[in-house]
């Protein structure tokens, strides 16, 4: 709830935010879990010696971010969709520029280089095939979107291949910013074969156990696209200039050199 809300309703901002905290507190203290029903408002206010108002609005932040379910006849129940309201927030909050496109890729290079070791002790054959069907599914691409999204399935798929969970959660729970920086990149350079063989070769170290070409070839691949972003990314992707004169492979076939 902002400032201006909370004195309309003649209630304090801070207030609020402290009951948010006591709330929070409480779930982590009984060591609740999704599908548990929170003790009901005026058990709340009971315990926290706050108003009904001040509860409800503290309950009425609290969903925001996805961390509870009203239910009818029960109460607020705990919810498993934290992580989905936490994405889209910071998806939402995510620039497009230049400076963004950086950051994204510098995370990006620090784990993504870092695990070749790791998925060559944990990957066999097997695994190795699985990841070459993975990356030939992009080149059949009908559009920019379904291409991102490919190209995000590769990627992921590699994470899984390290053997860490904690990675995987969290690339998957970067994802919806992960994904739109790649949409972004291939609606300017969307050239699909080039995508397929950067990774055809990332692939090929991994089944030559070369921790080093593995290294050096996904660091070639994830600057690669650096080239290609302008430093006003909103602007070029709508600016006349490009819609008069289109680069070759920015056009509609997303296929060809």
């Amino acid at each position: 709830m902002d400032q201006e809300a909370a004195e309309d309703a003649g209630i304090s901002s801070s207030a609020v935010d402290h009951t948010v905290r006591q709330i929070l507190d409480l779930i982590r203290n009984r060591a609740m879990s999704v599908g548990d029903v929170l003790p009901t408002e005026r058990e709340l206010g009971e315990l926290f010696g706050a108003s009904r108002n001040t509860i409800r609005e503290a309950l009425r932040t609290i969903r925001t971010y996805g961390l509870i379910d009203p239910k009818p006849r029960v109460g607020a129940v705990l919810a498993d969709r934290q992580n989905v309201a936490i994405q889209n927030f910071f998806a939402a909050q995510m620039d497009i520029s230049r400076t963004s496109f950086h950051d994204i890729q510098g995370f990006r290079r620090i784990i993504e280089v870092s695990i070749g070791e790791h998925i060559i002790l944990n990957a066999g054959a097997a695994e190795l095939d699985a990841l070459d069907k993975v990356n030939g599914l992009i080149e059949a691409s009908k559009d920019v979107q379904e291409a991102a999204q490919r190209d995000f399935d590769f990627h992921l798929a590699l994470m899984k291949l390290a053997g860490n969970r904690m990675l995987v959660q969290t690339y998957q729970f970067l994802s919806p910013v992960i994904l739109h920086i790649m949409t972004v990149g291939k609606s300017i350079r969307p050239v699909l074969s080039e995508t397929r063989c950067a990774h055809g070769e990332i692939i090929a170290a991994l089944r030559a156990r070369d921790r080093i070409a593995y290294s050096y070839l996904m660091s070639r691949h994830l600057d690669f696209g650096l080239r290609f972003v302008p430093d006003d990314l909103e602007n070029a992707r709508t600016s006349p200039a490009m819609q008069a004169e289109p680069d070759p492979t920015s056009s509609k076939d997303l296929h060809h050199v």
